[in-house]
């Protein structure tokens, strides 16, 4: 009898030892395995956020040795912002940058970046977006199905007007505003005492021309490229409000990488999301020249002083507690105090 089960554990431990070895042919073939990564966002090649994508793309087939073959599609070539979430649930589109606006009808906590005067400066920024407010904005995408990568600066955004220059909170009053279909804009703009009117971006030209709105709120990006210039006498560089992305993945494709390409797609993030802050400061700078220089830019700009800063967070800080419901007092307390 104890001859019979001794070979029974040798036939047991002969099968695990198969066993072993053929999870390690396994593991060799997966490590030789080439994973394919389509990344789609809906902006321009040359700009921060096309350049940065370019560059994690570059940089993660590096550090793979070729293991992951990232391929860029800029301008919605594939598909627009507001169907890419269905794709990267379905796993047709292994990852995107899309605008923090088209996260917040399934996240109202994304609203929190559109609050008015809440960033000191780009720095305070960026301790908020690499601190906790950042992770825990990520932790309630990744509890959507999303896997949140890393924020993309686009650039903060400015007040212009072709009725009276925006300088001081007061300017605002009576002008017709156009802003992005936001509750957090919509109380931003009554707050100056302005007629907020939502429009698509597409229509914004036509309406400053026409005079259907008096106003905007613009990076300089879209205030430059889109020629707003020709239709707005005066901007103020302001720096009141901020736009950006936040990269993200498809959970599907995520959980059937190695864990080894999952630390390499996070290390080229890293890297892109260094190298598109630069390209975005640097982006920022050369348009408020060219703005400034420009014979055919004949728009007047003005520049706040700590003073008139002061005045307008003064006004913001008073509708804040209006969010509390809606991103979280946490979140807005948490990110005023960062020093």
């Amino acid at each position: 009898m104890k001859i019979k089960i001794f070979i029974a554990i040798l036939g047991i431990l002969a099968f695990i030892g198969c066993g072993d070895s053929n999870t390690s042919s396994v593991s060799k073939a997966d490590s030789k395995k080439v994973y394919e990564v389509k990344f789609s966002h809906v902006v321009n090649v040359n700009t921060p956020k096309g350049k940065a994508a370019d560059f994690f793309a570059k940089r993660a087939e590096e550090l793979s040795n070729g293991r992951l073959k990232v391929y860029v599609f800029p301008s919605a070539q594939l598909v627009d912002d507001d169907k890419i979430f269905q794709e990267l649930k379905r796993n047709n589109i292994q990852m995107a940058a899309p605008s923090f606006s088209k996260f917040t009808p399934f996240v109202k906590e994304f609203n929190f970046w559109d609050i008015p005067f809440l960033f000191r400066d780009t720095e305070h920024l960026h301790k908020v977006m690499d601190g906790e407010v950042g992770e825990i904005l990520k932790d309630v995408i990744a509890k959507k199905g999303y896997v949140a990568l890393d924020y993309w600066d686009t650039g903060f955004k400015h007040f212009s007007s072709n009725k009276k220059p925006i300088v001081i909170p007061s300017d605002a009053e009576g002008q017709k505003m156009r802003i992005m279909s936001s509750k957090v804009l919509e109380e931003q703009t009554k707050a100056i005492k302005a007629i907020p009117q939502v429009l698509p971006f597409g229509e914004v030209y036509s309406a400053l021309q026409t005079g259907v709105v008096d106003a905007a709120e613009n990076p300089l990006a879209n205030f430059y490229n889109s020629k707003f210039y020709e239709v707005q006498n005066s901007l103020t560089i302001s720096n009141h409000g901020y736009l950006g992305s936040l990269v993200v993945a498809s959970e599907k494709f995520w959980q059937e990488l190695p864990q080894d390409l999952q630390e390499v797609i996070k290390s080229a993030m890293k890297e892109a999301t260094m190298f598109n802050r630069q390209e975005a400061k640097e982006d920022e700078r050369l348009l408020f020249e060219k703005l400034k220089s420009e014979d055919k830019t004949k728009t007047q700009i003005f520049e706040l002083t700590p003073e008139q800063r002061k005045e307008w967070e003064k006004v913001m800080i008073g509708i804040y507690p209006k969010f509390y419901d809606l991103v979280g007092q946490d979140l807005i307390e948490k990110t005023l105090n960062i020093p």
